[in-house]
């Protein structure tokens, strides 16, 4: 059977695949069966995505024409996901001159489609009355579109998923503030879209037909305010209501201030997302369902977004940090190059020991902690710390250990639980003591370039709203004495059991 022209495989081009969206749409477009190009300014920072070994990654600019030239041969599709909000003054330049060598290079290349992701544009605004940010992504969308290359212009307000900017800001000011005193934009109407759902669009319109040269307003199904937005996390995340006051003073300027204080979202990105918060972004026309239907479950509403964005906090699955997890399994999970805040806060504690022991010995003072044996630091701080687990209905120190001296996923260990272990290297246990949040406690044996025998030990908090950052502050001065005791102990108990049998400590 013939395979007919629109039936074959895509060679697409995407830019800004270290970004947020970009990154998440490569491996939506590989599993169309569609080969991938990344243009990228530093391609050494994709080498940790699990789709790194299938999509070429080419250095470059979209400032650069002669970078822009070489990576769109042979490209049929070319998605244009960068813009430089965050880079100071003179960002709309910077995002003119790339439009319009990106423009040109691709009609040069005979690309048969651009596809291109901007911002709602509020309806019966005048353009000099919009944000800059706004008002950049609308001239980037004419640009594209005057090409020549049929060009597909989505215009999204907040895309909800883990790693969003807009999403770690409305997810940091939520958590972190029961109650607050808002500026007025907090009344403002918007329309979201899970990530899933605008990834879903960009990848069907690689194949929209040729006559197709237009925007279209992409948003859930859901048309709420800002402040019904947080209330709705705190909802989902099993926050108590959040009690929300608006008041006309707080300029943009001042909000980003303020967002900046509460959030460790940048105050470069803050500011362009909070003055984009004034009008109303509400879709005007849902077109595209013409072109790309909606599932049969219909798109994602606002909680279930919410829902699979926290899905990696809900499950207790813990990575070094919540963006280098490992590999994602929906859109809304982390990737290596999100930003360090996004994923929400998590907090560690990390120490390290070079141990005059083999591994052997090492591992075996690990597998053998708890119970009877002891936690290798001080036993006042932890039985009062399991005095005050059981004062408030939490399991204490009763359980113990199945075993003296193995372990396995699963097994009850005082007020932690096995969740991994990998003999000889790993044991990672997850607590069930009632606190204000996820904790995690992590140790390593391995060894060093020169051979040495190296004890790595990590503690890891997710707080739960204001009280669980209080708690891991009111707890940190101790932790040196604590966790830092446990390292030592852990470290000299391994060297006086060297060429022994293993014994209990």
């Amino acid at each position: 059977m013939n395979v007919t022209d629109e039936d074959r495989p895509l060679r697409c081009l995407v830019t800004g695949a270290t970004g947020y969206l970009g990154g998440r749409l490569v491996p939506e477009l590989l599993a169309r069966g569609y080969s991938v190009r990344c243009l990228a300014r530093s391609p050494d920072k994709l080498r940790d995505h699990p789709w790194a070994g299938r999509a070429e990654a080419v250095r470059g600019d979209v400032t650069d024409e002669a970078s822009v030239r070489a990576a769109m041969e042979g490209t049929d599709v070319a998605y244009y996901l960068v813009h430089a909000l965050g880079t100071g003054r003179g960002f709309e330049e910077r995002d003119r001159r790339a439009a319009r060598i990106f423009a040109e290079q691709a009609r040069a290349a005979g690309v048969r489609r651009i596809v291109y992701l901007g911002g709602l544009i509020p309806s019966g605004v005048p353009e000099h009355e919009l944000s800059p940010h706004l008002r950049s992504r609308a001239e980037v969308g004419r640009i594209l579109l005057a090409s020549g290359v049929p060009t597909a212009v989505l215009r999204a307000a907040v895309i909800i998923g883990s790693g969003s900017a807009s999403f770690e800001m409305l997810r940091y000011l939520t958590e972190r503030l029961p109650a607050m005193v808002t500026p007025s934009w907090v009344r403002t109407r918007i329309q979201p879209i899970a990530v899933r759902d605008a990834l879903r669009l960009l990848v069907g319109c690689a194949r929209l037909p040729h006559d197709v040269n237009r925007t279209f307003d992409i948003g859930g199904p859901d048309i709420l305010t800002y402040q019904d937005m947080m209330r709705r996390y705190a909802a989902v995340a099993g926050l108590p209501r959040r009690v929300i006051l608006p008041v006309p003073l707080l300029t943009p300027r001042l909000s980003s201030l303020w967002v900046g204080l509460i959030t460790p979202v940048p105050g470069a990105l803050a500011r362009p997302l909070v003055e984009s918060l004034r009008h109303e972004v509400v879709c005007a026309e849902r077109d595209i369902v013409r072109y790309v239907p909606d599932p049969p479950e219909g798109p994602l509403t606002l909680d279930q977004a919410i829902r699979l964005a926290l899905r990696r906090v809900q499950d207790a699955d813990v990575a070094t940090r919540w963006s280098s997890a490992s590999t994602p399994r929906v859109p809304s999970d982390p990737l290596p190059t999100d930003p360090d805040w996004a994923g929400g806060s998590l907090y560690t504690d990390d120490r390290e020991r070079t141990v005059a022991a083999s591994p052997q010995a090492l591992w075996r003072v690990v597998e053998a902690i708890g119970g009877e044996n002891g936690w290798y630091s001080s036993p006042l701080a932890w039985s009062l710390r399991g005095w005050l687990d059981t004062l408030v209905g939490g399991v204490g120190l009763r359980r113990g250990r199945r075993d003296a001296t193995r372990l396995r996923v699963g097994d009850s260990l005082d007020f932690w639980r096995v969740e991994e272990i990998e003999p000889g290297r790993l044991l990672r246990l997850r607590a069930e003591m009632r606190l204000p949040g996820l904790a995690w406690l992590e140790m390593t044996v391995g060894q060093d370039p020169q051979g040495r025998t190296v004890y790595r030990q990590r503690a890891l908090f997710h707080p739960h709203g204001l009280a669980g950052h209080v708690y891991w502050w009111g707890v940190a001065p101790f932790h040196a004495a604590v966790f830092g005791g446990m390292s030592r102990n852990i470290a000299a108990a391994a060297e006086s059991a060297a060429g022994e049998p293993a014994r209990t400590h």
